[in-house]
């Protein structure tokens, strides 16, 4: 397998790690009053918020916007404010009000990662890839000469092998993170090819070397191979082969990290009637799942294959709303939920995915559906510290 690749990271020179790092740009896209404290935060100072584009301010005159980040990331190259450092990974740790979540970045080949439904590469998607989501990322990153990853890939080690192979070698950051984000420490990673030998022997047994499902950051990872296949049609063989924009840089994190949060996003229905949706709702199977109207719990029957039980949850949804009007939301917190319905509404309970069941369901299922699984709250995402050349 060629599917790790060790980069030459970049990180800024002499910034201040909590000035410099923000969070994913796919978060808090209804809080204006988030990115203006970012804004105001960074202004006049070294930053990665100045070479990204919050989705947030995706219909905000994005052209401007995205053509200010990468001349900035122009300027920054040239100006001498990143430093790049010798081939090597990044070890990670982030605390959090959920403990020390612990990861590794790294560059992955965009050749051994797909994102359509089935695949069988060793880099997977794990939930459905809404296509149209793509293209404003394209122009985003089509002219940009670096990338700063909030892609987080997960692995699946049991025995924590991985982690326990690491020689740390010297502190590259330590620092509070901005708006809630908690604390980050970055550290030099002295044996890159050790470490790859042990994701490796994760999967030398596997028929299908399935190494890593996509955690967060699904559209972006697939943006980067969009552009990847775009760019390696104008291409030579053998420039190919060394092409910067071949490898995306990733953090990946073993998905039984105790600090990896790993919770089910549930349903709310709005709608007029509560009871008729509910009446309706004709859910089989020897698990359980709960629906909540006005505020009170029943509970119902939920397939195992929680996958397929979400897929026809979605389905009755989906035609319900259309025969009787309404609109459906997406809840990450179980109480969040019920407190809603209190005031109208119906919501659906689902169970969680086990950690175990994960890797299994991805490769015998392709994709789950949409909105299957949260990981952490917002401010818990990761930020944007590292960045690689691309061009």
């Amino acid at each position: 397998m060629n599917t790790i690749s060790i980069p030459h990271i970049l990180l800024p020179a002499n910034a201040d790690i909590g000035t410099w790092a923000v969070n994913a740009c796919d978060q808090f896209t209804s809080d204006f009053a988030y990115w203006e404290e970012v804004e105001r935060k960074t202004e006049g100072k070294p930053s990665a918020f100045h070479l990204i584009l919050p989705e947030i301010y995706l219909k905000d005159n994005a052209p401007k916007r995205i053509a200010a980040a990468n001349s900035a990331m122009e300027e920054y190259l040239e100006e001498g404010v990143f430093k790049e450092l010798e081939e090597g990974f990044i070890l990670v740790e982030r605390a959090t009000e959920s403990g020390v979540r612990t990861g590794i970045v790294l560059a992955i080949d965009l050749e051994d990662y797909s994102f359509e439904k089935g695949a069988k590469t060793p880099v997977r998607s794990t939930e459905a890839t809404i296509l149209e989501r793509i293209p404003p990322r394209v122009e985003i990153r089509k002219n940009a000469p670096i990338e700063l990853p909030h892609v987080m890939l997960l692995y699946d080690d049991p025995q924590n092998s991985v982690l326990t192979s690491v020689r740390r070698g010297r502190v590259l950051y330590d620092a509070e993170l901005m708006m809630n984000g908690g604390k980050v420490k970055g550290t030099f990673i002295e044996n890159a090819r050790e470490v790859i030998s042990r994701f490796y022997s994760l999967v030398a047994d596997k028929e299908d070397k399935f190494l890593f499902a996509v955690g967060d950051g699904n559209h972006s990872l697939a943006t980067a191979k969009t552009c990847w296949e775009n760019t390696k049609k104008h291409l030579k063989a053998d420039e190919i082969a060394a092409h910067p924009a071949r490898y995306a840089l990733v953090e990946a994190v073993n998905i039984y990290d105790s600090a990896l949060k790993f919770e089910p996003i549930h349903r709310l229905v709005k709608t007029s009637d509560p009871e008729k949706f509910a009446s309706g709702l004709a859910m089989e199977g020897s698990g359980a799942a709960e629906l909540s109207v006005n505020g009170n719990l029943k509970k119902i029957p939920f397939p195992c294959d929680i996958p397929n039980g979400i897929r026809y949850l979605d389905g009755y949804i989906s035609k319900y709303l259309a025969e009787n009007g309404g609109d459906v939301d997406y809840i990450h917190g179980r109480s969040e939920l019920i407190n809603f319905t209190r005031s109208g509404g119906v919501g659906v309970i689902l169970p969680p995915i086990s950690k175990g069941d994960f890797f299994p369901l991805i490769s015998s299922g392709g994709n789950l559906p949409k909105k299957t699984f949260s990981m952490g709250e917002g401010n818990e995402k990761r930020y944007y510290i590292e960045a690689k050349k691309i061009r």
